[in-house]
């Protein structure tokens, strides 16, 4: 594996039909071991496949002989459209086709934050409509996963005033730790009701492992502790860090990362 692979140029997807086609951007890296094992990486909400975690990951995934394929949702990094045109069942849409056209073999999931809702949607939809990719999942690494995110984590938090500018103008400019405002639409909240995990537990039938910031503002430790009660079967392990915050992307968190992949790999 030459040493600038992690950062080789893009290669594109296209996904959708008509006017919903989206080009997306990927990277991918073969894995070496016998059983093919690779990761997918699935980004958080704003961010993209250069990010720390996801660079971390680049470099690390060579050295233990695993795949990493990561790729940016459309609205995101060098994908096309607009982030404001967006729902997330387009990036389960992107995600499933990462799955079944880039990655070969088995898989594990490593999501943060948005990425564990984008994750956790995939695996129940492949679980029921296509169970010959769910079982190509081995398990999944999540960090700050937030499931439920448009219901419990925006809808429910968001001002009056937000509520009602979703309602009369068709959006609502919610505030960000990290920088511009990032446009909700109304678009985006109720596609993410179609997709809500609470009211409809499932069982992954694979390890969940999740690291969890106790400090998190974004995704409160308190929703994370919620997760074993919507998925099924005991297959969800949570790591609380004390003094971690929503990003877990210091030195030891991204070392704790790498410990609960390794786990899951066997």
């Amino acid at each position: 594996m030459s040493h600038s692979s992690p950062a080789a140029e893009p290669q594109t997807l296209e996904v959708g039909s008509g006017a919903k086609t989206r080009t997306i951007a990927y990277r991918s890296q073969a894995s070496k071991r016998k059983d093919n094992l690779g990761l997918i990486w699935l980004a958080g909400l704003k961010s993209d496949m250069v990010s720390t975690k996801a660079t971390a990951l680049a470099e690390w995934a060579p050295h233990q002989g695993l795949g990493l394929t990561r790729f940016d949702y459309s609205g995101h990094g060098e994908s096309s459209g607009r982030f404001e045109d967006a729902v997330i069942s387009d990036w389960v849409e992107e995600a499933i086709a990462i799955l079944e056209k880039v990655a070969t073999g088995p898989q594990i999931l490593v999501g943060s934050s948005t990425g564990g809702q984008v994750g956790l949607v995939l695996l129940r939809r492949l679980l029921r409509h296509a169970p010959e990719q769910a079982e190509r999942i081995r398990g999944m690494v999540l960090i700050a996963p937030a499931w439920d995110l448009t219901d419990q984590l925006m809808w429910a938090k968001f001002p009056e005033e937000g509520r009602q500018a979703i309602m009369r103008q068709g959006y609502y400019d919610m505030p960000s730790d990290y920088g511009e405002p990032y446009r909700i639409t109304r678009a985006f909240i109720e596609d993410g009701r179609q997709d809500l995990i609470k009211p409809d537990p499932f069982n992954p039938g694979c390890p969940i492992r999740v690291l969890q910031g106790v400090l998190d503002d974004a995704v409160p430790v308190d929703h994370t502790r919620m997760l074993p009660e919507v998925l099924r079967g005991d297959w969800v392990h949570i790591t609380e860090i004390e003094d971690g915050d929503h990003r877990l992307s210091r030195p030891q968190d991204i070392e704790l990362l790498f410990k609960e992949i390794e786990a899951v790999a066997g």
